[in-house]
Parts: structure tokens; C-alpha cells; sequence
């Protein structure tokens, strides 16, 4: 029977390719966004639901899905306050995630970043490293968390060093090799294809998925012919 998921984050970079792989994947029959505003994508497989994320308890009927795909995230900088960053960060995709748990959603995959402590001086790693330590507490039967290096790809709001940068960061990737692999700046739709075959696989328990794992699942899977995108 195909699977129903839940994406969090659709308009973000790894949750765009996320969303797009899902709707493509035959292993889903059904694929639920929340979003501030309406989507210009449509598919047959899409169901749009905007949502209030201040109000996301009166949600709770919508997070009844076999699978959570949580790319919720922001920066300091673009959310304006340390506060501000830790609620986009750290209680939504708490909250959402005891939501589904509640309403027996089988798997919660999770982006962080690499450096999660929940015991970390810098305040980004902090946060990153207290909402996986929170979200492992809960009762889903498999939970997959993604610690991705520097993300490549094209976002909607394109950043000026990001476009300067990128060529620079796919060269330094030579010669990151051996230990060093897990540093390599890494695309994001490597990212969000490795979200999508590991919750295919119905794994149990907690998994964590360093920047190099997560490229070599990423990598292990082709597209798709005919899906418009290309690989990083």
C-alpha cells in the first residue's frame, strides 16, 4: 500500500527537492505540504495545506501520515533574533513532531546540521543539537536524523556570496577525501533524495547520518528520467 507523507519546509532548499521527489516516488500515493502561502507547484499526489504556524496544535488531525519529512530552518540573520531563530529551529519542528508522534506517524526524518550538540558554545550547533535530543525522546518507531555539510543548490532568494562561493566549494571538495569526506559541501537534492530512500527502508530506532553518509545515499540513487532536475 503506498505510503502517506508530511513536508515541512517546501519552499526551503532541501525541502523543495523533497517534495518533488515524493510526489515522483510510486511508493507514495500521498503527500501533504504545510506551507505559509500556496505553492505554484501542483501535482496530483499534492495536497496544500496552509498553515498558521503559531497556531500549529489546531493542525494536529492533518500530521496523520506514515512518514514526517522535517526541512524546517532559518538564520539568524534572516529570522532577525536569537528568539526568532530558535522558534523556527527548534519549537516548531518539536512541537509538529509531537503532534505526529501523538497520531501515530511511523518515521520523523529530520535535518540539523553538522556540529549538533545540544552542549555546543555556538548558539546555531546549541539549538540544532537540543531539538534532536528533544525529538529522540519521542514514541516513532524509526527516526532519522541528517547532519549535512555546507548545502549547494539554487535557493528562491539567492544569496550573493552563496553564487560567488559555490564554484569554490565544489573545487575544495577534491580534496577533502578520507576522514575530511564529511566536510564536503554537498547538494541538496543528494540531501533530500537520501530523506526519501531511507524512509523507504522502514528502519527502526534512532539513525544518525553524517554529511558523508548522507552524500553516498544521495549518490546511490539516480533520478528518475524525465524529472527536470539535475544531480549536484
Amino acid at each position: 500500500m503506498a505510503k502517506s507523507a508530511l513536508v515541512l519546509g517546501a519552499t526551503g532548499l532541501v525541502g523543495g527537492h523533497c517534495l518533488r521527489l515524493l510526489v515522483e516516488d510510486p511508493a507514495y500515493g500521498k503527500v501533504v505540504a504545510w506551507v505559509r502561502k500556496p505553492l505554484s507547484f501542483a501535482h496530483a499526489k499534492l495536497e496544500q495545506q496552509v498553515v498558521d504556524f503559531e497556531h500549529l496544535a489546531n493542525y494536529a488531525p492533518l500530521t496523520k501520515v506514515n512518514d514526517v519529512f522535517c526541512c524546517l530552518g532559518t538564520t539568524i540573520k534572516k529570522a532577525g533574533s536569537q528568539a526568532a531563530f530558535r522558534k523556527v529551529d527548534f519549537d516548531y519542528p518539536l512541537e509538529i513532531a509531537k503532534l505526529a508522534a501523538k497520531n501515530g506517524a511511523g518515521q520523523f526524518l529530520t535535518i540539523t546540521a553538522m556540529g549538533a550538540n545540544p552542549r555546543s558554545r555556538i548558539f546555531y550547533n546549541r539549538v540544532k543539537g537540543e531539538v534532536e535530543a528533544a525529538v529522540t525522546k519521542l514514541s516513532f518507531k524509526a527516526i532519522g536524523i541528517f547532519r549535512p555539510s555546507l548545502l549547494l543548490g539554487e535557493r528562491e532568494e539567492r544569496r550573493l556570496g552563496e553564487k560567488i562561493g559555490e564554484p569554490l566549494l565544489k573545487s575544495i571538495n577534491l580534496f577533502l577525501v578520507g576522514p575530511l569526506r564529511k566536510y564536503r559541501a554537498i547538494g541538496a537534492r543528494v540531501v533530500a533524495r537520501a530523506m526519501v530512500e531511507v524512509a523507504k527502508k522502514n528502519l527502526q530506532g534512532i539513525t544518525i547520518f553524517e554529511s558523508d553518509k548522507i552524500q553516498m545515499l544521495g549518490s546511490s540513487s539516480p533520478d528518475r528520467p524525465g524529472s527536470g532536475f539535475a544531480l549536484f
